[in-house]
């Protein structure tokens, strides 16, 4: 569902901060910045609460860096780029030279994989290499690993060569390490980044940092993540953390639920030092979250897709700087929305005051580079919005069954085996990002689906099992198995279960306390928080997104008019092969299927699958 504007403009007329008439606007069909948010938005009704150590955080950007653009809500709520972010950023520093307070800037990790700037690079490159580049220009005291930085290998060296030496030491791989070539010819597993530093803020505060990666196991050959309740018992964490610090800041790829292993490295740092403050800035799971794991702590997770930036602040006085109290510690956090209103607003700038040379930099060195990567390609004009998680599946508004849809097209040009009947499965996750009404360019399709999974097939399964398998795969028997098999995503890397279960507990507190969805209120959709941090959260109040259920796979429809027995191809990703071949050998007992009877279906790849479906069916 969509909320239109009009209300917005009357409600705000008085208040909001509007897109000055003579500043110009860019209409084209690509990523560019609009220099202003195009819709009306409100500002926070509240100014942020300063204390003595504050924190900006940012965490699973996945290469948003040109800001969310599209016209359709929630999506003018984040538009800010990174440009503008930047000037923020260097506006917030003033305002804590002014107040003579700390204020640090802290990244949780997953640069890469998610939208054209880092996804589109031509063929030779690198994913990320490039728009990494800017972030260098970000003040980041700190900044750590995560999973996405490990599923290819040359992507990890090259956070190790490229990324790492830029923040002097202060990117941090606690438990992850790559395997090297020395200068003697040996192979030598070293850390990616650094395991842990040491420093002074600017108010002189010691503080010890380390940069923790969740139990992942999707990582690529010539990687190693160790395990989080193995790596407190290594002899450098004992070093690390034996000189008691103002406070300890962690920085890591983890959900801060106590489910997670947050607890562990916490609970190894408290066995040493019962009191002293922890500050814990998190990530992975792309929600905003808050915990206090007791009254001297408190664990911060901010977002994804650079739709949030966290505000982490403690309000320390002598609690913090006499060594030894135990009393409580006040903290508070705030979830912004990433748009320019948001950022003047507690910047304190007007939109002719607000863009410092350094920002303005950043957007044009980020709009050159999509220009250089062609990402502005239209394909097509999408009719309506397409989502994953506002639409019930199937349905003609469900992105996931777009995409079955477009795989039937996309995958059978040029095919010989066009001809030969077929049923197609592909995994959900394959679908990251929802799509929007108006031009569908190259940054919407690696938006959409940035993923380069590959299509192999097993011939002559009779058809009657063939339509089983879809139905089997999505169906879990038991929910032991169930959560088996969520587990085992998780460790490979997937936080769909995770995200959207919190979309589904937001629409759920919706329902149950009576919040009704109606295009005149006062809101524009957007996140809704429940944390267990005291206090509100959230920057600006929103109408929940209205959610449905999706499936693990998305499959086209078993061919029509034809007798059970006819042989047909099951085509499939590579991501979905094993529960494929799971479900079929479960279905019947005349062979064992394997790996070994995998063929490739086609040369197409996973992201590129909607944009030769819209070249044919949206022009």
């Amino acid at each position: 569902m969509q909320l239109r504007v009009p209300w917005l403009v009357a409600l705000f007329t008085a208040v909001a901060i509007h897109a000055c008439p003579h500043e110009d606007h860019h209409h084209g069909h690509g990523p560019e910045r609009r220099a202003y948010p195009q819709v009306t938005l409100a500002p926070p009704n509240r100014p942020l609460e300063w204390g003595d150590v504050n924190i900006i955080h940012t965490t699973d950007s996945h290469g948003w860096l040109l800001g969310h653009q599209k016209l359709s809500f929630p999506e003018p709520n984040y538009s800010g780029d990174l440009g503008d972010f930047a000037s923020f950023v260097t506006h917030m520093k003033q305002l804590a030279l002014e107040k003579d307070v700390d204020l640090l800037l802290v990244d949780s990790g997953d640069l890469h994989d998610g939208t054209g700037v880092s996804d589109g690079f031509p063929p030779g490159g690198l994913d990320g290499h490039e728009s990494n580049k800017f972030l260098f220009k970000l003040p980041y005291d700190i900044m750590a690993i995560g999973n996405h930085e490990l599923y290819i290998y040359n992507i990890t060296y090259d956070m190790h060569k490229t990324f790492a030496p830029k923040l002097n030491g202060r990117y941090l791989s606690s438990n992850v390490n790559l395997t090297v070539t020395d200068e003697f010819g040996k192979n030598v597993s070293v850390p990616v980044g650094n395991r842990y530093v040491k420093f002074k803020t600017r108010k002189g505060r010691k503080v010890t940092s380390l940069g923790v990666l969740f139990d992942f196991t999707g990582n690529d050959a010539g990687t190693i993540v160790q395990k989080v309740e193995d790596m407190v018992k290594e002899q450098w964490f004992s070093e690390a953390i034996k000189e008691e610090p103002d406070f300890f800041l962690l920085a890591g790829h983890m959900p801060v639920k106590t489910s997670d292993h947050w607890p562990t490295v916490f609970n190894a740092i408290r066995a040493v030092h019962p009191t002293t403050p922890i500050l814990i800035l998190g990530g992975h799971t792309h929600i905003r979250d808050c915990v206090q794991y007791d009254g001297r702590s408190m664990a911060l997770e901010s977002g994804r897709y650079m739709e949030t930036v966290g505000m982490f602040t403690l309000q320390s006085g002598a609690n913090l700087d006499h060594k030894g109290s135990t009393k409580n510690l006040t903290f508070s956090r705030r979830y912004l929305d990433t748009n320019r209103v948001t950022y003047e607003f507690h910047s304190g700038r007007r939109n002719s005051t607000f863009d410092t040379l350094q920002g303005k930099s950043i957007t044009k060195g980020l709009n050159d580079l999509a220009e250089q990567f062609n990402l502005s390609m239209f394909y097509g004009t999408a009719p309506h919005d397409y989502t994953l998680t506002r639409a019930p599946y199937p349905s003609n508004d469900s992105l996931l069954s777009l995409y079955a849809e477009a795989m039937t097209y996309s995958l059978t040009v040029n095919n010989s085996r066009a001809d030969i009947p077929h049923i197609m499965i592909a995994t959900a996750g394959s679908q990251r990002f929802d799509i929007f009404a108006g031009p569908f360019t190259k940054n919407d399709q690696l938006t959409a689906s940035p993923f380069e999974n590959f299509f192999s097939y097993i011939p002559n399964i009779p058809l009657s099992i063939a339509r089983q398998v879809l139905p089997t795969m999505n169906g879990v028997a038991t929910s032991k198995r169930r959560r088996e098999l969520d587990e085992e995503r998780y460790a490979r890397g997937d936080v769909d279960v995770q995200y959207r279960a919190w979309l589904e507990e937001m629409d759920r507190r919706a329902s149950l306390y009576g919040t009704e969805r109606r295009d005149d209120e006062n809101v524009t959709l957007g996140y809704v928080t429940s944390d267990s941090c005291p206090g509100v959260g959230d920057d600006i109040p929103h109408t929940p997104l209205p959610f449905f259920p999706t499936p693990d796979y998305t499959g086209s429809d078993a061919p029509t008019g034809l007798p059970d027995d006819t042989p047909i191809d099951l085509v499939f990703d590579n991501f979905t092969q094993d529960d494929l071949l799971t479900a079929l050998n479960a279905l019947q007992g005349e062979r064992v299927y394997t790996a070994v009877d995998a063929q490739p279906y086609s040369d197409v790849l996973a992201k590129a699958i909607l944009g030769i479906y819209a070249q044919k069916y949206w022009n």
